[in-house]
């Protein structure tokens, strides 16, 4: 009987621990991700790479569901020679474009209650194809990536001059003239207040400025996509849901061989 009492009050204690787990953790946390970092240059499909690991993230004190921060660690986004076909004619003279490409750390945080904003710098190069797939190219294109998604200008000279200009991320909008790009910080029913719900996600985008020496493409318009997804884990809750269900089997058990 006493042996009893002691595993209902010990089930008792650990689910009264369960909401101040919840709270610690939207206080600051580990959350597990997948996503995916594109590159969309002019009217191109994007050029899109995932990765998956874990970000770091604090959520606003007044609300615990709404993200206050987050950073991310460097190379969770790699390609190496990632080849993109391209077969619209309305494209050309762009035929096909080569990225090696990683991501370097990064870190967001929210100011005065707008959107997320920060830098991670993305380290590599496009090889953009003219004139031809990017095996029978006549001409290609060198779009250094290292000011993407930090600021700065980066400059390559040869047959075709180009510079290309980068700028922070944004989780609200970019905007190169009057093309826009959107970001968000969503929960799983719409909400930003609700993004650090499990499966909330966020969408980060850069402006990327490119200018070349080419007549019909003296400036190409490009952005960065950086998109996150929450992935629901585990973690201590599940701990400690596997460890109450093993007392109950377990007071079950002793009960029937009683």
């Amino acid at each position: 009987m006493r042996h009893a009492i002691l595993k209902r009050l010990f089930v008792g204690a650990l689910l009264a621990l369960i909401p101040s787990f919840a709270a610690a953790r939207a206080q600051a946390a580990a959350l597990a991700f997948t996503g995916v970092l594109e590159l969309q240059l002019a009217a191109l499909d994007p050029i899109g790479v995932s990765g998956a690991g874990f970000l770091s993230v604090e959520s606003d004190p007044e609300n615990p569901n709404h993200i206050d921060s987050l950073s991310i660690a460097p190379a969770l986004f790699a390609a190496t020679r990632l080849l993109v076909p391209v077969s619209d004619p309305a494209a050309m003279p762009i035929q096909g474009v080569i990225a090696t490409a990683q991501n370097g750390g990064g870190a967001f945080a929210r100011q005065g209650g707008g959107p997320l904003g920060g830098t991670m710098p993305i380290f590599g190069v496009a090889k953009v194809c003219l004139f031809g797939t990017c095996s029978e190219a006549i001409a290609n294109l060198s779009v250094p990536l290292s000011v993407v998604g930090q600021g700065g200008a980066a400059a390559i000279s040869g047959p075709v001059n180009v510079t290309v200009t980068g700028a922070p991320w944004t989780s609200g909008t970019a905007a190169i003239g009057a093309i826009t790009a959107m970001g968000f910080s969503l929960g799983p029913e719409g909400f930003a207040s609700s993004a650090l719900q499990p499966s909330g996600s966020v969408r980060l985008v850069t402006p990327i400025f490119i200018q070349t020496n080419l007549g019909a493409s003296a400036v190409v318009p490009a952005f960065g996509f950086l998109t996150l997804h929450f992935v629901p884990e585990p973690g201590t809750l599940v701990l400690v849901g596997t460890g109450i269900a093993a007392l109950l089997a377990g007071g079950r058990g002793g009960r029937r061989s009683g």
